[in-house]
């Protein structure tokens, strides 16, 4: 039988700490809820795994690898055994190196992010400390009401945009439809709380706030604790590069703080509803794999430099706070990163093995179709996919997306066969760890 722990610790940044997320500055200018660490440890008596989520932007591989070294240090289990999930909360931090952008700035804070890594080994290790027998289940519940929409959209003249805002008149349909299905894993402990392990797909990016919170999801963890006794709920966000839960197919679409606690209310109720119906998985070994999808970083545009150059330097004189120019923006910055881009790109892949269940995380934000596939080719597991994983790249979109056009394939750097070579790439890990 596994064995599963749980642990949570608070690690809210300071106020005036750089927030991401946009192409404005912000600094913290308040707290409205805590930002966590969440971890959770699953041991075969052989093998430890532990995911942490994180409520963080995103963290780029670089300090990824260098937090798991640390974990690894400090708990002695493999550095390849260790899922780092940011939920990519855009009132958060990021930790990241972009230029001589803003965004690194909290990387400059060396006394927060020394303390923000040894909370990461402390909170993998109790974690582990906390482990205790356990059964397991899993559920799938589609939300009562749809809160995740397909934030690209085929528009009445044929061109695809990002979102259209006040332009609902000028939409013919979104893209594709979005997830709007919970999952869930249960650990049953013979001792102590049980775990309810969560995920759901939709963008961290509903209050916009210069304000810290953990957005939908915190509000999702706190509601299922409180609806559930003696439960305590670890959350990681899904394939989310093509979705957010604004819909502009009507003339107001629902937004800030309120909706963000809508929204967690919503997905803790499917939580609860099959809480007890959940369906019993046997999984007595549990192993891991991490590999590198390598990456050719697009070029085309870089003659644009200059002209990139000015059009971000405009933003920041005059912040386009509504988002009409997200797609010339995210074009802009592509470019101008162009000067200091190496020639490859490494996205990171970690699979997590458990029994039917496969946990699955890419290194940046997937669109809905990466989950899709990875299910199409491993029908017969329970897969739980997670944006922002031992990796924040940036967009990871579809290949017929990098040919129609829209904010998240301009300002990707990758080239159009990341798709395949991604979905194709975790199939394989999770059928080689099967065997």
């Amino acid at each position: 039988m596994l064995k599963a722990g749980f642990s949570r610790l608070d690690v809210t940044p300071p106020l005036k700490s750089y927030m991401s997320g946009y192409f404005f500055a912000r600094y913290a200018e308040g707290i409205d809820d805590p930002i966590y660490l969440n971890a959770v440890a699953v041991g075969d008596g052989e093998n430890t795994v532990v995911m942490i989520a994180a409520d963080v932007l995103m963290i780029t591989k670089v300090y990824c690898d260098e937090i798991r070294k640390l974990i690894s240090e400090k708990t002695s289990i493999d550095k390849d055994n260790i899922m780092i999930c940011c939920l990519h909360q855009h009132t958060s931090i990021a930790i990241r190196n972009i230029g001589d952008s803003a965004s690194n700035e909290i990387t400059r804070d060396r006394e927060y992010l020394d303390f923000l890594y040894r909370k990461f080994s402390d909170v993998a290790k109790m974690a582990i400390d906390d482990m205790k027998e356990a059964n397991i289940s899993v559920a799938i519940e589609e939300t009562a009401e749809k809160i995740s929409f397909i934030r690209r959209y085929i528009m009445k003249n044929g061109k695809i945009e990002t979102n259209p805002n006040d332009r609902y008149l000028e939409v013919e349909r979104p893209y594709c439809e979005a997830d709007n299905n919970v999952r869930i894993v249960k650990f049953e402990r013979k001792e102590g709380n049980d775990i309810a392990l969560i995920n759901f797909s939709t963008h961290a990016d509903v209050i916009h706030t210069s304000r810290f919170s953990a957005d939908w999801c915190g509000f999702a963890r706190k509601f299922v604790e409180k609806d559930l006794k003696d439960v305590s709920c670890i959350l990681t966000v899904g394939v989310q590069g093509d979705s957010n839960h604004a819909d502009f197919t009507i003339p107001q679409y629902k937004d800030g703080y309120e909706h963000s606690k809508h929204m967690g209310r919503v997905i803790a109720d499917a939580v609860v509803k099959v809480w007890d119906k959940t369906e019993p998985i046997k999984a007595d070994k549990i192993n891991c794999a991490i590999e590198t999808v390598y990456n050719r970083t697009r070029t085309d545009g870089e003659e644009k430099y200059e002209e990139a150059l000015a059009i971000l330097e405009d933003e920041k004189k005059n912040p386009d706070t509504t988002g009409s120019r997200i797609t010339e923006l995210g074009n802009a910055a592509r470019i101008v990163r162009l000067r200091n881009a190496s020639i490859y790109n490494k996205i990171p892949v970690t699979v997590i093995n458990m029994g039917k269940i496969g946990f699955v995380g890419f290194g940046g934000e997937p669109f809905t179709q990466y989950a899709d596939g990875v299910r199409k080719n491993c029908p017969d597991r329970f897969i739980i996919a997670s944006c922002c994983t031992n990796g924040g790249e940036g967009y990871l979109p579809t290949k017929k997306a990098f040919e129609e056009g829209g904010y998240e394939s301009s300002s990707s750097q990758f080239s159009p066969d990341l798709e395949e070579s991604c979905v194709a790439l975790a199939a394989k890990l999770l059928k080689a760890l099967a065997e």
